[in-house]
């Protein structure tokens, strides 16, 4: 057996929630060859889950199956003319990814700087901020399919991409790990300050012809200063999908409520800011028993060190409950239910 497996092993420190909770066996995945030996094993004909950096899931439960953390390392790239393609393995921590990126001028993910998680998850949930989507430098990922034991490479193509989702969220949910992931990135740098908190940042710090290492250290300052340490207080980020409705269904709300915050995405669909939907029904940093919404951005749930992973979900029912009531629109969650 070239793995080790853990039994009867406390989840918290692999959750950024940090609530508790139980597995009943755990696997730490440093190499591929070990999935493949845990296909051979047949282990995946029984319950189990993937887990990268535990900062898109909430734990509700004890989980009665096998957890999968990913926990491959490396990064390689090599340049074509203009274009870099980077290779990290899914393991690698997001965020370190995108500094690797900056400090070596290559440029593309530097709007996606802090956002928590792992290489392996980024195309899973098409994460993305500040005007940039990981659907926008995707090349293609390798994945491990666990029914047939083997591995496939997707290309962009191939990844159902849209507004955070993609196949692996859909139709193949549960059914592919991501070992590695490629991204198409350039030399040449097109900055991006589409989103006024970064012209509002940049400005601050005296900076008028903002390289890639501004952009990145700008949308960090904004993540810091609007979002809790998950080492100091326990949350997952953006617990909501930010929803986009018709611009029919726009044009009556914003009758009522002329100051809602919300982003054109075609002709026909607008996408509405969730944390401004939440923080106008009176959510912002209102505490829920051990549960509290954070200060400084309604889209953020926290546990400040007591909460279950029940309390959790219950508050963000109440939420959704809230928003609907008020603006008739539904929420979606953003965070893995388990």
């Amino acid at each position: 057996m070239i793995y080790d497996i853990q039994h009867n092993i406390s989840l918290k420190p692999y959750n950024t929630f940090g609530v508790q909770a139980n597995c009943q066996q755990i696997v730490h995945i440093e190499k591929e060859n070990q999935l493949v030996t845990l296909h051979e094993e047949g282990m995946f004909s029984k319950p189990f889950f993937v887990l990268g950096g535990g900062s898109n899931v909430l734990f509700t439960k004890d989980y009665n199956g096998l957890i999968i953390r990913v926990a491959n390392k490396g990064i390689t790239h090599f340049i074509e003319g203009n274009n870099i393609f980077i290779t990290a393995k899914g393991g690698e921590v997001w965020n370190d990814l995108v500094w690797y990126c900056v400090d070596h001028g290559f440029a593309g993910i530097e709007n996606m700087a802090l956002i928590p998680g792992t290489v392996g998850a980024s195309p899973v949930q098409n994460i993305g901020a500040y005007g940039t989507e990981l659907m926008d430098v995707f090349y293609v990922c390798e994945a491990f399919d666990t029914m047939t034991g083997t591995f496939k490479t997707f290309h962009k193509e191939d990844c159902a991409f849209t507004y955070r989702d993609s196949i692996f969220k859909t139709k193949y949910k549960g059914k592919f790990i991501i070992t590695s992931v490629t991204y198409k990135l350039s030399l040449q740098a097109k900055i991006n300050t589409s989103y006024g908190a970064i012209n509002a940042e940049l400005e601050r710090r005296g900076v008028k012809s903002p390289t890639i290492k501004d952009i990145a250290e700008a949308v960090s300052s904004i993540r810091v200063e609007k979002l809790p340490d998950p080492s100091q207080v326990g949350n997952a980020g953006s617990f909501f999908k930010n929803p986009v409705i018709s611009a029919l269904q726009f044009n009556a709300i914003k009758l009522q409520h002329p100051n809602i915050v919300f982003y054109p995405v075609d002709n026909e669909n607008i996408k509405i800011a969730a944390g401004w939907l939440i923080e106008d029904c009176g959510w912002k940093g209102k505490s829920d028993g051990n549960v509290v919404v954070w200060k400084n951005q309604a889209l953020v749930i926290t546990n400040p060190g007591n909460a279950t992973g029940i309390e959790i979900y219950t508050t963000s029912s109440k939420i959704m409950n809230d928003v609907y009531k008020k603006f008739g629109i539904h929420l979606e969650r953003e965070v893995n239910i388990l």
